[in-house]
Parts: C-alpha cells; structure tokens; sequence
C-alpha cells in the first residue's frame, strides 16, 4: 500500500502517492491562501487531499512542515513562515481520515530520512542533511532514526554560532550559520561586493536583474574574479559550518540540499578541499562524504512518506 506524502512549504503544498520503492505517482500541489488562518488552510489542505484521491489510494499520510514541529503530539508549535502557531494538524487529520495512520515532523527532518531511505545516502544510519534556502535548515539521522531533541525541537544547526557578535539572524541571536550560508546570505556578500567592484561582470549582471544563487555561481565559473572571491568566501563560511558538524556528529555523509546544492561537482570540491584542510588538526580523522541531495525537488514528498515506511 502506497503513503502519501504531503510537503508544506511557504507559499505552496505539495503531495504525492509514495511506494516501498520510493517512487511518486498522482502529484498534486495547491497554493497557500495567507487570506485564510491557520486552521482553515489545513481544512482546504484536506478537502483537497479528499478531492484528489480516493480513500482506498493510500495507507496512511506523513506530512513535512517547516519550523518547531512536535511529532508526539502532532503539534506544529512554531513556523514563521507560515505564521502558524500551536497548531494540532495531527487531530486536525486524524479526524478528517480516522482509520489511516497520521504523522508529522520538521521538513527537513523528513528530507534527511527520504535521503538515508530512498536518496543518495540510502541505508546510511549517521547522516546530517542541510537545506541552503532562505535560511539553514538541517536534519539529523542517528543510528537511522530522526533526532528530534527534547519536545521536538532540536537539530537547529542554522543557529548555531558562527561569527561571535556577528549579523544578527531573524532569531534574534547574532552570528547563526544561517546569516553567512544561506542562499540570503550568499545574495547579500555578492551585493555587497558590487558595491565596492561597480565594473566587475557581478555588478554589470546585477543592473540587468536580481541576483540569485545560480547566476552567482554561472558568473564565477565564466571568470569573474569579483564573483569568484563572492563564492570563496561563502564556502569558507559553509564549510565552517560542515566543520562544526563533523566535529559534532562525525557523521558518514553530509547531505546538500536546496538551490545552492545545484552547483554539484563545483561546489562539492570546493569543500571537501577546505575540509581536507581543516577538518581537525591531527591524523587520523574519520572522513566525511558531502553529497548533493538525490530526490531534489521531490525530497519532502518522498521524505514525508517514509515516515511510515
């Protein structure tokens, strides 16, 4: 029997008919309504999920949430991207579809465990994922289970701290990983390098449009210094982070994801380079893989549906 697997992101929901295989069928996405508050966009979420498939099409449903995700309880406590609240969507669903099996947890807890499940770190049991968006997110496998922390609210690695007194992060704190690493945080140094490199190819790209993450990186590759140094910088700041991470978990592979993860072999050597190098002081050292995410765009769907695999 199939699972669906429902992905809740900031401005869209996604879902899909996952199997033991790890393959999707019967798609579905539908945006969010911000005029709506919370619990009546879970309502349209599941007359849409009843609209769509037939109650016998699946077993049971796992959904991926961004923010502070207590799964015991079914409780969203937390996302500030979509401004919910305390939230109880597992009874919300429950109701809604009472003989099938409901769970739920952070998206990119789910995204880790699809990975280590179906993706590019498959039957790993010590895997950490990290999601370069907006901000940081981060998942963590131990032993092949999902680390959730005390109440559900562990595994926040964007925030932890990088730079001492440094920018200060939407959290409040300042110096978080997730305000030099982040897709934002790469976007904002190669601003500020235009500023200060007004005739560079970056610059010249910036007055033509918005720069994101790919353009930077395209620009890079094609020689330009300005943007070169821009991208150097930002995966000093990264692989700092991936640093801390080993030192913490020393896990058997660091998993990419998001749109920076993209940038595939340009990217990934550029850190295992800088790890190679500074990946603690002394021999011997237990290497680390970094790998790019296998199940890209579908990775929520797929890692909420394996939830109950």
């Amino acid at each position: 029997m199939k699972i669906l697997g429902i992905d809740i992101g900031g401005t869209s929901i996604k879902g899909g008919l996952v199997d033991q295989k790890g393959e999707i069928t019967n798609l579905f996405s539908l945006p969010i309504d911000k005029k709506l508050n919370q619990e009546e966009q879970i309502a349209a979420l599941i007359f849409g999920i009843k609209e769509t498939y037939k109650e016998d099409d699946f077993s049971g449903i796992g959904l991926g949430i961004p923010g502070t995700i207590n799964p015991k309880e079914g409780l969203v406590l937390f996302s500030n991207n979509l401004d919910w609240h305390e939230l109880a969507i597992g009874d919300m669903f429950k109701k809604a579809f009472p003989n099938k099996k409901i769970t739920i947890d952070n998206d990119a807890n789910v995204a880790a465990l699809g990975e280590v499940k179906f993706g590019v770190a498959k039957n790993e049991k010590n895997v950490v994922l990290i999601t370069l968006g907006t901000g940081v997110g981060s998942g963590i496998i131990i032993d092949g289970k999902v680390y959730e922390g005390e109440n559900g609210q562990g595994a926040e690695i964007g925030h932890s701290l990088l730079v001492m007194d440094g920018i200060k992060c939407t959290c409040g704190r300042k110096g978080c990983l997730e305000m030099y690493a982040s897709a934002s945080a790469l976007i904002r140094q190669a601003d500020e390098a235009c500023k200060s490199r007004p005739n560079s190819r970056l610059a010249k790209a910036k007055l033509n449009g918005e720069l994101d993450g790919k353009i930077i990186f395209e620009i890079a590759q094609k020689g330009c210094k300005t943007a070169q140094k821009v991208v150097n910088n930002y995966v000093k700041y990264l692989s700092e982070g991936l640093i801390n991470i080993c030192n913490v978990f020393r896990p058997s592979t660091i998993v990419l994801s998001g749109g920076i993860a993209n940038q595939g072999s340009y990217l990934i050597d550029k850190i295992e380079s800088y790890l190679d190098e500074n990946n603690y002081g002394f021999p011997p050292k237990a290497k680390v893989n970094i790998r790019c995410s296998m199940l890209g765009y579908n990775s929520g769907i797929i890692g909420a549906a394996s939830l109950l695999f």
